[in-house]
């Protein structure tokens, strides 16, 4: 299967809380289902909950690539700046507020190639342990 369809579907999944989107991709063959909170969803197979036939896509959190990553990008990217980047995410609104602080710093679009990089990494991690097969790496 092409890695993009798994990314597509990660997005999804992560565009949300945990819990709220689902997708799952099919071990036999590379189909993916979404299913939404909302009632939107693909008409699931029978056997949608056996874990040998099918692999629910990971929220990033479920992956480390929500809060775990800015502490990480802010310890390599951003030293002097640490304390304030805890403090900005002890609060809701975080992600806003610390993109504004990326942006005052001129280190947003730097962050933005790490979050990226980080994700494919991580996302082909969880497909190798996952044994789901990509085609195009």
């Amino acid at each position: 299967m092409k890695f993009d369809d798994v990314m597509d579907a990660f997005e999804f999944v992560s565009s949300n809380y945990e819990t709220v989107n689902m997708a799952l991709i099919s071990l036999e063959t590379g189909e993916i289902y979404y299913v939404a909170e909302c009632g939107e969803c693909d008409e699931l197979p029978d056997n949608y909950e056996d874990r040998f036939s099918y692999a629910p896509v990971p929220h990033k959190n479920a992956i480390n690539l929500g809060r775990d990553l800015v502490f990480e990008f802010a310890a390599e990217y951003l030293e002097d700046q640490y304390d304030q980047v805890v403090r900005i995410f002890r609060r809701r609104g975080a992600y806003s507020r610390f993109k504004g602080l990326l942006e005052d710093l001129g280190k947003l679009e730097v962050w933005y190639e790490y979050e990226d990089r980080k994700k494919k990494e991580g996302l082909r991690k969880w497909c190798i342990e996952n044994d789901i097969k990509i085609d195009d790496e």
